[in-house]
């Protein structure tokens, strides 16, 4: 960077990679729909990436269970359901749906183990937090992914504590590093900012990410880092031509510029 650019802006600095990324190894990306703007930019660069096969999931408890479920297998029945003619899980994206019920559960089951797959080969896991707040089923309790646009009187709205982040996201880690020896963990949480909940909430919800993220980090610390994607936009690229029109959600140029501070090498 020329220096007449670092003292025009915010730089923010990246972690020193002890291991460093490259594009010959073997990356999965969860999460946020950030995470589907970074794995998309992985595949263009003809990278091996697997990213968000059961669709985005934006808060940790949701991205746990698809985690467990992927490594653990075990019963899918308690998550399928059918709605509007089609059957369908709380636990993936809508798109994920079959008007046949068992052509459906062959599918989600082969997700499912696909995923599993591919966080057994991969070298790095790259999950993506959005938002501490959760919607549970209050016929089951159970939390879920996707809300399928059932009606919201079906579903209580739910705010996970930093302690709650902390260990649920912690549990995970556990059993990454318990199925997946090579695996390096990297947490980012996503500036997309949930204008729904209010802009102080969402930086609340940020905040509460962010805490959990550090304390997680701390435990494991040979294993998970955090990427500061979102600093880096809100910070670093302080302007509103990276963003999208809609003015939440990142540009292409802000995506690409994120991408070149991952480092990857040849």
């Amino acid at each position: 960077m020329k220096a007449e650019e670092t003292v025009s802006r915010t730089v923010v600095e990246v972690p020193k990679w002890s291991n460093p990324m490259r594009k010959d190894q073997h990356f999965v990306l969860l999460g946020s729909c950030f995470a589907q703007y970074m794995g998309e930019r992985f595949l263009s660069e003809g990278m091996s990436a697997v990213c968000n096969p059961l669709g985005a999931a934006y808060n940790p408890e949701s991205i746990a269970i698809q985690v467990r479920q992927a490594l653990e297998g075990g019963a899918l029945g308690s998550s399928i359901f059918c709605f509007d003619g089609k059957w369908r899980s709380w636990w993936a994206n809508t798109l994920l749906s079959d008007s046949d019920e068992a052509r459906f559960r062959e599918r989600i089951g082969e997700t499912f183990r696909h995923l599993g797959n591919s966080l057994r080969e991969a070298d790095f896991l790259f999950l993506t937090l959005g938002t501490n707040v959760c919607y549970r089923l209050k016929s089951s309790g159970m939390i879920v992914a996707n809300c399928h646009k059932v009606p919201a009187r079906e579903f209580e709205e739910v705010t996970l504590s930093v302690k709650t982040c902390t260990d649920i996201l912690s549990d995970m880690i556990e059993l990454l590093l318990a199925e997946c020896p090579k695996l390096q963990v990297v947490f980012t949480v996503s500036p997309y900012r949930y204008k729904k909940y209010g802009l102080h909430g969402s930086q609340l919800a940020k905040a509460a990410l962010l805490l959990a993220v550090d304390e997680v980090c701390k435990r494991f610390p040979e294993r998970a880092t955090y990427f500061p994607a979102y600093e880096i936009l809100l910070d670093e690229l302080r302007d509103y031509s990276f963003y999208a029109d809609d003015m939440i959600h990142p540009a292409p140029a802000a995506v690409e510029h994120i991408w070149k501070k991952l480092n990857l090498t040849t």
